[in-house]
């Protein structure tokens, strides 16, 4: 999805190289997130600074098609001698974009203009529903458009607002909150404005958004009070005139930033341990500070690691070096601060390394990245699972009649792995629901169900709608996350950070891996008290411990599946098939080959083979079979008979010393076996080798794949 980052310097001097560089290299730690093209906005050169400065074009934009690099070439274009104009007070902001209305362009991308001279300008993420009822007022008012996305509207109304305002004096931030109160769908917004130099506005709504603080001098409090408008709400295409986003400037029931309120606590936000350990630190004074604007907090670790997640209506001002946060309304019982926390992320974490990708680096720290999912959660001498975000909510869960496990993609997939020992453990149905299709069918949920939603990066928009329909409706909601701070951590009523670790690759490796762990604990979190269960949950918790170990000896065979793929990698299509607890596994492994490799390939469930996929198989189709020794390893030897039967050639994974199975392979890959409900963390992890060596030998990005993003924040 597309990336913002944002950068303010108030009192900290930067040359204007320092600036382009810091830009620039924010929208590159973005990169992974998939785009199509970038842009900066920037102050133009030689037109003064502060109150001197010309308040009319005084805003250079530069966007260019393509990646990062093409736009850091375009930026050194110009004079040498501007780069070394050094700037004390700046505000620079940044995009990638990647294409939803209108194909990728320079003219279509961000950051987006008000008007000829560039008074106002902006960078979104998400997508603007109600664009085209926007657009046509604005044009009726004579304002004129040139590109055809459905940002654009964005800065075209507050020109407009501005225009029309009733009061010369009108703040930046009043503007915004009259703007986003005519916006219908999801966006995270950065405005920069000539009218305002040196001041930045940021909001979001369904779309992630942070902010990175960083100064020398010490932070006196750890709170930022929200500042509340009484102001009414009024829509421009209803009431269709100035007056409509006129009335009275913004009446705040707080005094401005740098007056912090005392003894408010900090959201529980889960659990301090869940969420890795999230510490508070105190909020900045209007000295020398520097401001980080982003959607993700990789572009930020390099600068600082204290950060203000915003929430949904947030808007982040600052003017003359104070930041201050604001909202239309106050919410019943939300929060009326937000806290600076702690980032617990390391550099080297989103770097490469001797890796030649992100997505082979995250395949190559499953070993230690399972081991986190765990840690501090499992005694295998008591057999005690304690997962602290639950462990308040057990007593509900158990008394539960059905749980709904709800996610997209990988995440679903998840799901599926873990369905089956979930209702082993807990004796309870457990739905396994796609967010999209959850919410097309508008579901029955009761108030005794207990929702699961599962997002690697906790910002998935389907899965967040999903979660909100489940909230209005009651449900227990639990939140499955890799991504501390995110909309799901924040809004669901209780859930467990899978501490994966950051994952760049668009491609989810570790996070899947991670995420069946934690599903598989909270199952035998929920069993412990039956005494029935416990040779299973013993089993189960005995083959977690030796989990890592098994996954590194599986990765000792990525030379063996390199020359696998050195075989396929010419091929058109794929099947991968197995059932019972490895149909996740056949689902997963169709779904990386397909994201980065382009290559048609399709998970079956091998009991469907007789009603209809058999009929794909001849001597020309590639075939993967998961054979495992489980129950379902006689079902598997019958299919595996119709495939050669039809002068199938199946590349079979299946366990060590399978003699019975791999006198049929065409190829074998032997993995080292483990208690059968966690033997699909085992078996994915060639196929997440097979689709990256195929993705090599077809000459692909691998971590980028084309018209992909990392992050789903649209519908």
């Amino acid at each position: 999805m597309c990336g913002i980052f944002a950068y303010l310097n108030y009192q900290v001097p930067r040359t204007r190289k320092e600036i382009f560089e810091t830009l620039v290299k924010g929208l590159q730690r973005l990169e992974y997130r998939g785009y199509d093209s970038a842009g900066i906005a920037v102050d133009a050169p030689g037109k003064g600074t502060g109150k001197d400065r010309d308040a009319n074009n005084n805003i250079c934009l530069i966007k260019k098609k393509g990646k990062v690099k093409a736009l850091d070439e375009e930026l050194y274009k110009g004079s040498s001698k501007d780069l070394e104009e050094e700037l004390e007070t700046h505000f620079g902001i940044a995009h990638t974009r990647w294409a939803t209305h209108g194909e990728p362009s320079p003219i279509n991308s961000h950051p987006h203009r008000s008007d000829k001279n560039n008074e106002f300008v902006v960078v979104h993420n998400g997508i603007i529903t109600n664009y085209k009822e926007l657009k046509k007022y604005l044009n009726s008012k004579g304002y004129e458009f040139e590109s055809e996305t459905d940002t654009e509207v964005i800065p075209k109304l507050i020109k407009y607002v501005y225009d029309n305002r009733e009061r010369e004096d009108m703040s930046f931030t009043t503007l915004v909150e009259r703007v986003i109160q005519q916006l219908e769908g999801a966006f995270a917004l950065v405005f920069k404005s000539s009218r305002y130099p040196g001041q930045a506005v940021a909001t979001r709504r369904g779309s992630p958004l942070l902010i990175g603080v960083r100064s020398q001098f010490a932070l006196p409090s750890e709170n930022i009070p929200i500042q509340y408008n009484s102001a009414p709400y009024l829509s421009v295409l209803h009431d269709c005139g100035p007056e409509a986003l006129g009335g009275p400037e913004s009446q705040s029931e707080v005094e401005p930033i740098g007056r912090i309120s005392d003894g408010v606590q900090e959201r529980n936000n889960w659990n301090k341990t869940e969420a890795g350990g999230v510490e508070q630190q105190e909020v900045v004074d209007a000295k020398a500070v520097e401001y980080y604007f982003a959607s993700d907090a990789s572009a930020i670790i390099e600068h600082t690691n204290r950060v203000i997640y915003l929430e949904d209506d947030d808007i982040a001002a600052v003017a003359k070096g104070k930041l201050s946060l604001h909202r239309v309304s106050r919410r019943t019982g939300e929060d009326p601060s937000r806290v600076i926390q702690t980032l617990q992320m390391e550099m080297q974490q989103i770097m490469k390394g001797n890796f030649d990708a992100f997505m082979q680096k995250e395949i190559f720290e499953q070993p230690e990245s399972v081991v986190n999912t765990m840690r501090g959660r499992i005694c295998p001498e008591t057999g005690k699972v304690i997962l602290g975000g639950l462990k308040d909510h057990m007593k509900e869960i158990k008394r539960c009649r059905r749980l709904i496990m709800i996610g997209c993609g990988t995440s679903f997939h998840a799901a599926v792995a873990t369905r089956q020992i979930l209702e082993e453990l807990t004796e309870l149905p457990v739905m396994v629901e796609l967010a999209s299709d959850f919410l097309d069918r508008y579901t029955p949920v009761f108030r005794d169900d207990v929702c699961f939603f599962i997002s690697q990066s906790g910002e998935t928009a389907d899965t967040l709608m999903a979660l909100r329909y489940c909230k209005e409706r009651g449900a227990l909601t639990v939140g499955i996350t890799n991504t501390v701070g995110s909309s799901i951590s924040r809004d669901t009523d209780c859930g467990v950070h899978i501490n994966a670790g950051p994952e760049i690759g668009v491609a989810s490796t570790k996070a899947y891996t991670s995420q069946f762990v934690a599903l598989t604990m909270f199952g035998l979190m929920t069993s412990e008290d039956r005494i029935s269960m416990q040779k299973r949950r013993e089993e189960i918790i005995a083959g977690l411990r030796n989990l890592s170990d098994l996954i590194k000896k599986v990765l000792e065979l990525d030379g063996k599946i390199k020359s696998i793929a050195q075989e396929l990698y010419q091929q058109k299509s794929l099947l991968v098939m197995g059932r019972g607890f490895n149909y996740a596994t056949c689902l997963e492994g169709a779904l990386k080959i397909k994201e980065i490799t382009y290559m048609h390939s399709e998970g079956i469930l091998a009991g469907e083979l007789k009603h209809g996929p058999l009929a794909l198989i001849d001597k020309h189709m590639p075939v993967i079979m998961l054979i495992m020794r489980d129950a379902c390893y006689t079902k598997c030897q019958n299919a595996l008979q119709q495939v050669t039967a039809r002068q199938g050639r199946p590349i079979i994974i299946c366990s060590e010393q399978d003699a019975d199975t791999m006198k049929y392979a065409y190829q074998t890959i032997e993995l080292p076996h483990t208690v059968d409900c966690l033997q699909g963390i085992l078996s994915v992890i060639p196929l997440q080798l097979l689709s990256f060596h195929l993705a090599v030998l077809r000459g692909y990005d691998v971590d980028c794949p084309r018209n992909l993003a990392k992050s789903v924040t649209v519908e």
